[in-house]
């Protein structure tokens, strides 16, 4: 296993860029049954049925980046645009929504000793007898919370959101505009995770999160088998398999997600090699692939890029990504506003693009790593490369992607 690199980039002002290899990487391992017991072939297509009949689903946008491409001396780059998946500006849809309905089909069947109702009956009111007596709940820092409160306004149970203390009032307010109650904590992510946890329990409430702990783990494989139609969506819009994906992590569901669609759709013989982007405040998985194992960080997490602030890995995540991820970039918070203004002010030959700070955190790492001679080696990234990265949300904050890119997203969208 190659030492970690630590350098200065040319991203952001003061910024500096770490890279840690993994040491239990395999380009050739199977896919194995322990990976397979947390995604494979069946539940994705189970997943990918469900979403595609849903109201208003629609494949999102590929885009490709040559200018960007040429500037950092690869053949390909291209950006999966996921602003404008089923209306709620990110990805997040494709998980948190999914496993809300896939927990009331199992909670209909159960109760009234009948098969898991079809999506039509949930969606024509078949069921609201059951239904509307259910609350799900989950702890959030913005984006997996709006997509389960629209999950269930649309599904038609109740819905308790728990954000911690530094989430913003513009992320708040999102989410209680689809009908959701909503509860801040004090601490930071995996204190509301707790929180949440602990509520459901007294309540009688149902948890539908989108990371796993011990004795928690069913509804996160929902969540992950949903990510993975994105995944599925950028392989198919492709005309060539990627070489290297770059992948941002939170708790590390939607780079699993990936990883392992793109092993089990390549084999190991075209499968790309998956860099995963962690801020460099919240560093959870850093530090899990620098230990070897799960590794918790503390402290307040307060990272720009709010989506990622985790502290904790997901241990269904880890499970998948142990010998699919070749290494760990940091991303500073610097980075990431430089990565938004870039796509917001884009080189010849690119779209505008409106990217939130959560988006961006691949592309920052890709672009930290392209701009050094040792990481570019230590990476294989050349002239000949092909590189996917996931633009997992837009302008989710409004006021706030205003302030950090100097211009609204209308005005980007308008090419102003």
């Amino acid at each position: 296993m190659q030492d970690p690199i630590k350098y200065p980039n040319t991203l952001g002002q003061d910024a500096s860029t770490e890279i840690v290899f993994n040491r239990h990487f395999n380009q050739g391992a199977d896919y194995s049954d322990e990976q397979a017991a947390v995604l494979n072939d069946a539940a994705f297509e189970t997943a990918r049925a469900t979403i595609s009949a849903w109201p208003g689903y629609a494949t999102t946008p590929l885009l490709g980046l040559p200018g960007i491409a040429a500037e950092a001396g690869v053949a390909a780059l291209h950006y999966k645009d996921e602003g404008g998946r089923f209306g709620l500006g990110s990805f997040k849809a494709l998980g948190g929504a999914y496993a809300v309905l896939r927990l009331l089909t199992r909670e209909v069947a159960a109760r009234k000793g009948v098969d898991a109702p079809q999506i039509e009956e949930i969606l024509a009111g078949v069921h609201d007898d059951v239904i509307s007596a259910i609350t799900v709940c989950c702890a959030t820092d913005g984006n997996h919370g709006r997509s389960v409160a629209w999950g269930a306004r649309t599904f038609g149970c109740k819905c308790v959101i728990f954000i911690h203390a530094t989430v913003s009032d513009g992320r708040k307010s999102a989410i209680e505009a689809y009908g959701a109650e909503v509860r801040r904590c004090a601490g930071n992510y995996d204190d509301s995770v707790r929180e949440a946890d602990e509520t459901a329990r007294a309540e009688g409430w149902f948890v539908v999160s989108d990371t796993s702990y011990p004795g928690y783990t069913e509804i996160p494989k929902d969540v992950m088998q949903g990510y993975e139609v994105m995944a599925a969506e950028a392989a198919e819009q492709l005309d060539a398999a990627p070489t290297h994906v770059f992948v941002q992590t939170g708790v590390g569901g939607v780079a699993a997600a990936v990883a392992a669609q793109l092993r089990r759709r390549y084999g190991g013989a075209q499968v790309p090699r998956v860099i995963l982007a962690d801020p460099e405040d919240s560093a959870c998985w850093l530090e899990t692939i620098r230990n070897g194992e799960p590794t918790a960080v503390t402290g307040d997490l307060d990272t720009l890029m709010a989506g990622l602030a985790c502290g904790e890995i997901s241990l269904l995540a880890w499970d998948v990504l142990k010998p699919l991820c070749f290494a760990t970039i940091s991303v500073a918070d610097a980075d990431a506003v430089a990565s938004m203004r870039r796509l917001a002010q884009p080189v010849a030959g690119d779209p505008a693009v409106v990217a939130g700070e959560s988006a961006v955190a691949g592309l920052a790492a890709f672009l930290a790593a392209a701009g050094n001679a040792e990481a570019r080696a230590a990476l294989g990234l050349d002239a000949a490369s092909r590189v996917l990265v996931f633009g997992t949300e837009a302008d989710t904050d409004p006021a706030l992607y205003e302030e950090l890119v100097g211009k609204s997203a209308d005005a980007v969208r308008a090419g102003a």
